[in-house]
């Protein structure tokens, strides 16, 4: 696995540590203690380690029970689907590596990209009407977010980014979308790296996500120059 930040791996490490209920053929599961009934089940594919699952202690004495010690991948995870645990489907964890914040953190950002604050409100509500429902809830942007950045087509807000910390950690989770009328021109890449060197700046660890199937977003992060580390997956949440 290529050199990522200390805390990205120490996150994941520590997320995915306890004590061993099963590994054979690269799947692992574990007892975290950490876990509880809210969030009792996380599963993280990495091509070092190939998958692990770790279960809150309830829930890894109940499996363990019924599948008479004995855990392999398929009849786990039907016995979350019996349990009534039910994971959303699988995001990509991206992440610049150490080499790659180096080159970051020399470049300068462009011209028409900018930090976004409370003074561009109004240029930022007609970035968000000029979006569809779907659009908006999937990247989830806000302006009141830690960080905004965007890019501007004259006085047009065109493409927007923003990132809060995640987990209690120095991790700053991204979002970010462009305009359909305005994609294909680079502007997404030029703000997510801009926003991603503020945050560095801070102190934090950019973090990309996307779905597997979001072909776009997977283009998106090559473009930008993230690496993937693994895939996760978490609990549904219900509303």
């Amino acid at each position: 696995m290529p050199p990522f930040s200390p805390e990205i791996t120490d996150f994941w490490n520590a997320s995915f540590a306890g004590d061993v209920l099963a590994s054979a053929d690269r799947f692992t599961v574990v007892v975290n203690p950490d876990l509880d009934e809210e969030s009792p089940a996380m599963v993280l594919h990495t091509a070092e380690n190939g998958v692990i699952v770790a279960l809150s202690p309830a829930l890894g004495a109940a499996l363990s029970s019924a599948a008479g010690q004995v855990l392999t991948e398929a009849p786990l995870r039907q016995g979350l689907c019996d349990a009534g645990i039910v994971l959303n489907g699988a995001d990509n964890l991206f992440y610049f590596t150490e080499a790659d914040k180096a080159v970051l953190l020399r470049e300068n950002s462009s011209d028409h990209v900018r930090a976004l604050t409370a003074k561009d409100a109004a240029a930022f509500a007609l970035f968000q009407g000029s979006a569809s429902e779907e659009e908006l809830d999937a990247a989830y942007v806000e302006l009141d977010h830690w960080l905004v950045y965007g890019a501007f087509d004259g006085d047009r807000l065109v493409c927007a980014a923003s990132m809060y910390p995640w987990q209690e950690r120095q991790i700053a989770d991204l979002g970010v979308l462009t305009l359909m009328s305005d994609r294909g021109k680079g502007h997404a890449r030029k703000v997510v790296r801009a926003i991603s060197r503020a945050a560095l700046e801070k102190g934090y660890q950019p973090q990309y996500r996307c779905q597997l199937d979001n072909h776009a977003s997977v283009a998106l992060a090559g473009a930008v120059g993230v690496t993937l580390f693994g895939q996760w997956e978490a609990p549904f949440e219900d509303g």
